[in-house]
Order: C-alpha cells, then structure tokens, then sequence
C-alpha cells in the first residue's frame, strides 16, 4: 500500500493529455476535468483541492474497482455522480491508491468514457474495439 502521494495538478494534467483525443477544461469551483472524444466528449477525470492541499482526484470506475475501492481508506464514492448511482471514485489520499495504480485507473476511466461516445465517433477516433 502507498502512503505518499506525489501526484500533483500538473502531473495530474501532464497525464491525461498523454491519453488519446482528450480535452481540458478548468470549471466547477476550479476544477481540471478531462473529457474524451472533444470538448463535447465524455467526462473521465477530475481534480482539484477540495479539500486542503492534497489534490482529490475523481474517475469513473467499472463495477468491480468500484466494489473493491470505495470503503478503502483514502477513496470513497465520489460525491455527486456516486449519489446518482454512477461508479464514480474519489482519491482523496493515497493509502489505498498509489500514483502508479491511479494512472492504471484513470487509463480505465478513460477507456469506460470512450465507450459512452457515439459508435460513430469512437470509429471516427479509432477508440472502437
């Protein structure tokens, strides 16, 4: 298990830009939201200090990850999407999650997005199959 978090917003950003057709934007009370497929495209990531100086990082989960992570200490349901039954985390530390295995998450959450974009966009942007 990890107890450091290094993962900062710029490290946070610099990696989800490295991943396929996404888009940024800074908005809900200055938080860095990442969407696949253009600026119209689906929510993968968002981060921002919520909560004090750690950065609190929220992604889209399958059923599985969902079920495994949201009582471990440092994660929760992520507020908002989780209480409208969507599987969406919050990292709000890094005892459960470290910066190796959130990149492993936010990858899958970028993969889940891509799969609620339009068939004909995801063949459009190679992300079919």
């Amino acid at each position: 298990m990890a107890t450091t978090a290094k993962m900062n917003l710029d490290d946070y950003n610099t990696f989800c830009r490295s991943l396929l057709h996404t888009s940024h934007v800074v908005q809900w009370d200055n938080a860095h939201v990442w969407k696949v497929g253009g600026a119209k495209g689906k929510v993968f990531a968002i981060a921002s200090h919520w909560h004090g100086p750690s950065l609190d990082i929220i992604f889209k989960a399958s059923d599985l990850t969902f079920d495994l992570l949201k009582d471990q200490p440092g994660m929760r349901p992520a507020p908002y999407f989780a209480s409208r039954g969507l599987l969406w985390l919050q990292r709000r530390t890094p005892e459960t999650v470290d910066d190796g295995a959130l990149q492993d998450y936010l990858r899958e959450s970028h993969r889940l997005a891509a799969l609620n974009l339009p068939k004909h966009v995801q063949r459009e942007l190679g992300l079919a199959g």
